[in-house]
Formats: structure tokens, C-alpha cells, sequence
């Protein structure tokens, strides 16, 4: 006899007399694991059944037939009783130009009301053939309620005025027009928000007015830093609300960083201090330092947000490295005041638009980037950490005017 016979003759005895798997004999042992009861044999021996094997390569090496042979599945028990295999890792990234192109079409469906307002307002507006100066005037009106600015609507009629007058266009035109303008005053201000990597930590302070999106911000920054293998940690600096101490925390849990906070109540600055001290001592490359919403206009408020930073300059003099200041879509013309006092009292180094999809009058940031040309580093389309991404002039600039494919 051959060695392979030899060595699947157990196999082959059961396949001929009409045997399962699980017809082993008497001095096979038992697998430990199993517990369900032995299924009855289907051949004509006597043979006392027993568990099968723990895998299909212990059963070819005993010479038993394995479950593909026989045709069997596996029961609910010996399903159970195995070890959970650990997730694969995602492997399928999306590569650089579809991540690109996920991030304009949220762009583009968070401005919408924008979009459509303004192209609406303009359809409206050109009813006839040639520009003419009524034409003119009325669209000027139209960006200015769009919240685009004096400045950024001057010049976009002028400049269809020494192009186009007295001459055929359509709404198309004037659309392609106005995202040439917008997209010339936003390009000075696109900046990147750069980490210092000299400066560890590279200390963040994040201000600005009740409800504009600080915290969720800073959540959002942290599951980013962390993603780029930095080590960040955040300083619930919000200590007149609970709920912020609290939502920060579950941001924090979220992105894997060290949440520093203090009951509900206690002094901001003295969090601060005690936040750059901890950090400072630690392997920490980032600290993020939340703040309650305070009214740009109320003096005592602004008063105490001076105190953190001055608080904070004792640890280190150079920060906070950078300022955010968050500014709600939502609210318009106001938004202008908020970046001029904020830069006064809190040396605001950039900026942050965020709600872009609540709200009709996006236009408002290329008035603030014509007015005040701080650097905006980030906008914020939803409550995802996938949600906020690096400003782009060109792409804002077609989302707000429909021209985007």
C-alpha cells in the first residue's frame, strides 16, 4: 500500500461506507471547545460519534474527511464557540483627487442656499438682452444684499462694465464673471493654518461669540492632528457651561486625546496655566485651548479673554501660536465687527468660517477677506471632523456661484 493510501485510509473507509466526519472512533479525544452534542452517524457502522476537529487541516491530517467532502455546514454552536477575528484594517483610501472632489460636492450642496439665492436674484435682474447702467445698478444691489460687500460688488460691475457694456450676456456670464472677482479677493487670504514644530507644544486659542462652533471645531482639529500622528491635547477652557466641558470630553475620547478640564465654574485662566504647564511637561505637540462664547460688545467678557492670554504669555511668551477666531456664517454683516474687535482685543492670527450649509448668506466672508485680510485657514459645511477643510478660493468660488461642474 502506498503512503498516501495508508495515510487517507480512514478517509476513504468512511467516504465507502457512506460515513461523515463525524464518525470517529472511540480513541479519537474530543475537542475541548465543542458542546453541542454529536450529530448520529448516517453509515452503517456503530462507531460512537464524536466532536470533528478543530479545523479543516487537523481533519486531512488525521486522515478524516473534511466538511467541503461531505457537503456539511458548520452549526450555530461551533460558530459561537469560535474566536472573533479582529477586523481587517481599511485599506481603501480614497486616493487625493476623489477625496478632492467629495469635499467641493459638500462644499457645493452647503452652499446651495447661497447659490441659488444669488443666482435667482441675478436671472431676475437680467431680463434683457444688453448691459445697460439700470442693469448695472440693480445687480449691484443684488450682491450687496448677498452680502458680498460694497467693495467686491463695485467691482464686479465694473468690471462687466468695461467689458460687456451695451453688449449681449446672459446669466451665465455675469455667474462666470462674479466667481473670477470672488476668487481674486479671496486668493490673498487662503493660508494653510502651519504647525511650528519648534514650537512644542504649538499652543491654539480658540475664540469667539455664543453658538458660532468653537468646540466642535476644536473636536473636529483634534480627530485631524491626531490622524497625522501628532499628539494633541485639548483644555476645556469653556468653564461657564457644563455641556461644553462635557462635549469637548467626548471629543476628545473620540480623536484618543487628553482632555484637561476642571469643574463647571472655575477660573478659564488658571485652567489655561495649568493646561501649558501639564503640556509642557508631557510629549505634547498640539494644545488646543477652548473659551466661552463671549459678545464682542460686552467689555468685561472681552477683559477676561485678555487675562487668558496674558496668563498664558507667562509660561511662554510667543503664545498662544495662533488665534482662531470662529465666525458663524449665520450671521451676516456682524461678523464684520466680530473679526475687528476680536483682533483687537485677543490678536486674532486666523480664522475659521463655519455653517456654511445653515444659511444663505455665505457671501459674507468675501466681504470680511476684502475688509479685514486675515488669513482663513479653515470652513466647516457639517458636524463630521470630514465636515472642516483647508479654505480653497477656486472652489468656494464656484460653489457660491454655480459654476462648479
Amino acid at each position: 500500500m502506498s503512503n498516501d493510501e495508508k495515510k487517507g485510509g480512514k478517509g476513504f473507509f468512511k467516504r465507502l461506507f457512506g460515513g461523515s466526519e463525524n464518525d470517529l472512533s472511540q480513541d479519537d479525544e474530543p475537542s475541548e471547545k465543542m458542546d453541542a452534542p454529536p450529530q448520529k452517524s448516517t453509515g452503517t457502522r456503530e462507531d460512537l460519534p464524536a466532536p470533528p476537529p478543530k479545523d479543516e487541516e487537523a481533519a486531512i491530517a488525521a486522515g478524516r474527511t473534511t466538511r467541503k467532502e461531505t457537503g456539511e455546514t458548520e452549526t450555530e454552536e461551533e460558530k459561537a464557540e469560535k474566536p472573533e477575528r479582529e477586523p481587517e484594517p481599511e485599506t481603501d483610501v480614497p486616493p487625493p483627487g476623489e477625496k478632492r472632489r467629495n469635499w467641493f460636492l459638500r462644499l457645493t450642496s452647503g452652499l446651495k442656499k447661497t447659490s441659488d439665492q444669488l443666482g435667482d436674484n441675478i436671472g431676475a435682474v437680467f431680463t434683457r438682452k444688453k448691459l445697460d447702467a439700470r442693469t448695472l445698478e440693480e445687480l449691484e444691489d443684488v450682491l450687496i444684499q448677498a452680502d458680498l460687500g460694497i467693495d467686491t460688488a463695485l467691482a464686479i460691475t465694473q468690471a462687466l462694465e468695461k467689458d460687456r457694456f451695451e453688449r449681449e450676456i446672459s446669466t451665465k456670464d455675469v455667474k462666470k464673471v462674479l466667481a473670477r472677482e470672488v476668487e481674486k479677493t479671496l486668493e490673498p487670504v487662503a493660508s494653510p493654518l502651519v504647525i511650528d514644530e519648534q514650537a512644542r507644544p504649538f499652543v491654539i486659542l480658540m475664540v469667539g461669540v455664543n453658538g458660532s462652533g468653537k468646540t466642535t471645531t476644536i473636536g473636529k482639529l483634534a480627530e485631524k492632528y491626531c490622524r497625522e500622528g501628532k499628539n494633541v491635547m485639548l483644555a476645556a477652557g469653556d468653564t461657564f457651561r457644563a455641556a461644553a466641558i462635557e462635549q469637548l470630553t467626548v471629543w476628545g475620547k473620540r480623536a484618543g486625546c487628553e482632555v484637561i478640564s476642571r469643574p463647571p465654574g472655575s477660573d478659564a485662566s488658571g485652567l489655561a496655566y495649568d493646561a501649558l504647564e501639564r503640556a509642557r511637561n508631557s510629549n505634547t505637540d498640539i494644545l488646543i485651548i477652548d473659551t466661552a462664547g463671549r459678545l464682542q460688545n460686552r467689555d468685561e467678557l472681552m477683559a477676561e479673554l485678555e487675562k487668558i492670554v496674558r496668563v498664558i504669555k507667562k509660561l511662554d511668551p510667543d503664545a498662544p501660536h495662533a488665534t482662531l477666531l470662529t465666525l458663524d456664517a449665520t450671521t451676516g454683516q456682524n461678523a464684520l465687527q466680530q473679526v475687528e474687535i476680536f483682533g483687537q482685543r485677543a490678536g486674532v492670527t486666523g480664522l475659521v468660517m463655519t455653517k456654511l450649509d445653515g444659511t444663505a448668506r455665505g457671501g459674507i466672508l468675501v466681504a470680511i477677506a476684502k475688509k479685514h485680510p486675515l488669513p482663513v485657514h479653515y470652513v466647516g459645511v457639517g458636524e463630521g471632523a470630514d465636515d472642516l477643510e483647508p479654505f480653497s478660493p477656486g472652489d468656494f468660488a464656484m460653489a457660491i456661484t454655480g459654476t462648479g461642474e
